[in-house]
């Protein structure tokens, strides 16, 4: 008992030292010119807009791409094939998918396109994000909906309702508050990735809105800048850091008030 206590208050000390680490360094990078600025030259300042821009538009496709992929495959598996050996197979690879590297799907995105491509591109870039996101919605979707009272089903079916309408108006009213904390968890989960973002859709200093070519996006810049021996990137690094702490923040906090509020309700 006492080893675990003593662990917990070693691992919160070490916390409270990275945010306090990332907020001193993070705040004199985060001024007004890393929303207004490109990407600077080596050796000279600048701001972050098209890796801000980039990291947006690729989540925004990502959660496109994914959002509808695992919420369908979350509700065959809770309302049509609970009990059948698909639904059995879809989760064992969904756990699989859930605990898997994310290099891993960058490095299969990168085999799968890019080297069929014969380039980078953002389109790659938001299927990988997309591939991360999907485990966790289905998971989500696939809990949120077995929560929902089967009196409910049954009510809307003695009706005469037909399945689909029983899913879409009764049971997706009823859960609709978890499944889209999964989504907001899924996108929090993807915001920070690096690894599959330099397999798929690498980087481009210059602002560019054509998706079958390489974008810039936060990860990969914090990851470049934080290695340059240039003090002025270093600088922007952690302003991107704190930037994309301060986001996954509000995501999460979000998402607990969803679960939250769906708790009460019910």
């Amino acid at each position: 008992m006492g080893l675990c206590v003593a662990a917990s208050g070693f691992g919160l000390a070490f916390l409270v030292l990275i945010l306090a680490a990332l907020l001193w360094n993070g705040l004199v990078g985060l001024t007004p010119g890393v929303f207004t600025e490109m990407t600077p030259p080596p050796g000279s300042s600048g701001g972050l807009l098209n890796a801000i821009l980039g990291s947006l538009i690729m989540t925004v496709l990502g959660v496109a791409f994914g959002a509808p992929l695992g919420m369908l495959a979350g509700t065959y598996m809770a309302e049509y094939g609970r009990y059948s050996k698909l639904t059995f197979f879809v989760r064992f690879i969904n756990d699989i998918l859930l605990s898997a590297p994310s290099i891993i799907i960058g490095l299969f995105v990168y085999e799968a396109m890019v080297v069929r491509m014969g380039h980078f591109s953002a389109w790659a870039g938001a299927v990988a994000l997309a591939i991360i996101m999907v485990p966790v919605i289905v998971r989500t979707t696939e809990d949120m909906l077995r929560l929902v009272p089967s009196a409910l089903r049954e009510a809307a079916a003695a009706l005469g309702a037909p399945k689909w309408k029983v899913v879409v108006m009764v049971t997706y009213r009823a859960a609709l508050q978890g499944m889209v904390t999964g989504v907001l968890l899924a996108i929090a989960r993807i915001s920070g990735e690096t690894a599959p973002l330099l397999f798929t859709a690498l980087n481009n200093q210059f602002w560019s809105t054509d998706l079958n070519r390489p974008m810039a996006n936060l990860p990969v810049v914090i990851f470049q800048f934080a290695m340059s021996p240039y003090a002025d990137w270093q600088v922007l690094a952690w302003g991107g850091a704190l930037l994309i702490t301060v986001s996954i923040l509000v995501l999460n906090i979000t998402a607990r008030i969803l679960a939250a509020w769906s708790s009460f309700k019910s």
